[in-house]
């Protein structure tokens, strides 16, 4: 494994785990780690700024047997997966910012500035959309920036005005988005903590942060009060990281001794929150096309048949969706919280909703043979557990 940092560390803050990734965690034995870490998701709630009315209310217990998502913070995350990584003994070259890439002879090489390492016989990019190695692909695409990025802050979980077991959001239009994800604790016995995020056009970021942190502190208290607790535990706009999106999609996510995983092959904006959980899948499936006969080309054959139309589904999807919850239209959000809003209600719009979220439309789970992760803990056996 290379790493461009000195010391292994991961980068954001909060996300989703879905039950495909948590199914994938559990066939490496992983799920259980995480699992006493994050906080267990029941729904996905959205209300309108202004009239303080549900405009999206997704639960998975819509759909019998789909799973529930698990709120962690990408630290959890890196840091089980890590400790895997140094369990099974796998050597990490640190300080390595891989550059480019040669072919010789048959093998290839990986190059940082005038260093080299090599020869392998494939390599798998896992640098993401702006990876310096997607030319080598089959069919080469150049992402395509999205107006719309998202600052992001970690802060500790506040239970007064927000629901332990769900994703909260607020919008104004589709120009404002405010979240609250509750992402459980980052080690047993830790502090319970929560992922808040600013939805902005990327433009507007120098505006914003010239304007100062005062200014945008007022500006989410008057769209939703109750954030107050999460906004004084934010100081500056250094607690705050922004995050740029991008769109594209690799046609074939292979190339001559390379093959592409996660953002490097897909990238889109995180609106259904399946990013790490396409990853996820995506390395399974390596693991699995990697294991039967044929070679290498044959084995990177099967890969990208074996993620095609999961992956171009859910692409299209969020490119349909995005500009409903992130863009400068007044339509579209009248759209999603008016007619989309009462057919969302009507079966079996809900089961639809849930199985979306839940990343299991054309169920990539059965089409790699991955066996459900055990359930978490339902709200009642929550309950339970708390007045023992």
């Amino acid at each position: 494994m290379f790493e461009r940092f000195e010391t292994p560390r991961p980068v954001g803050s909060g996300l989703i785990l879905q039950p495909v990734g948590q199914a994938v965690l559990h066939q490496l034995g992983l799920f259980e780690q995480i699992a006493a870490l994050g906080q267990p998701i029941d729904r996905l709630i959205g209300n309108d700024a202004e009239s303080g009315r549900t405009v999206l209310d997704v639960r998975y217990l819509r759909l019998r047997g789909i799973g529930r998502g698990l709120g962690v913070h990408r630290a959890t995350l890196f840091d089980v997966l890590h400790q895997a990584v140094l369990a099974g003994h796998i050597p990490i070259h640190t300080g390595f910012m891989v550059s480019s890439m040669e072919r010789r002879a048959g093998k290839s090489w990986l190059l940082a500035g005038a260093a080299a390492e090599g020869p392998f016989d494939l390599v798998i990019d896992t640098l993401g959309t702006n990876s310096p190695l997607k030319r080598f692909a089959r069919y080469p695409v150049a992402p395509k920036a999205l107006a719309f990025g998202a600052i992001w802050a970690t802060t500790p979980w506040v239970d007064e005005g927000f629901e332990r077991r769900a994703l909260m959001q607020c919008y104004r239009h589709a120009s404002v988005m405010i979240g609250v994800l509750p992402i459980g604790r980052q080690s047993l016995g830790g502090r319970e903590l929560a992922a808040f995020f600013w939805s902005l056009r990327t433009a507007e970021h120098d505006a914003l942060l010239a304007a100062g942190i005062e200014a945008w502190k007022e500006r989410v208290r008057e769209l939703w009060p109750e954030t107050e607790p999460h906004l004084a535990s934010i100081s500056g706009f250094e607690q705050l990281n922004l995050a740029r999106y991008s769109h594209h999609t690799l046609r074939v996510p292979v190339g001559e001794g390379i093959v592409f995983v996660g953002d490097s092959a897909h990238a889109t904006s995180p609106q259904l929150g399946q990013g790490a959980n396409m990853a996820l899948l995506d390395a399974y499936a390596l693991a699995l096309a990697l294991q039967g006969n044929g070679g290498v080309n044959a084995a990177l054959l099967r890969y990208a048949a074996l993620r095609r139309w999961h992956v171009r589904l859910y692409q299209v999807l969020s490119l349909a969706l995005t500009p409903f919850y992130q863009s400068g239209s007044r339509v579209l959000p009248f759209i999603r919280d008016v007619a989309v809003a009462y057919l969302a209600q009507v079966p079996p719009a809900p089961q639809i909703l849930a199985a979306m979220v839940a990343g299991r439309l054309l169920d990539p789970m059965r089409t790699l043979g991955l066996a459900a992760a055990p359930e978490l803990e339902s709200e009642r056996e929550a309950s339970l557990i708390g007045m023992a």
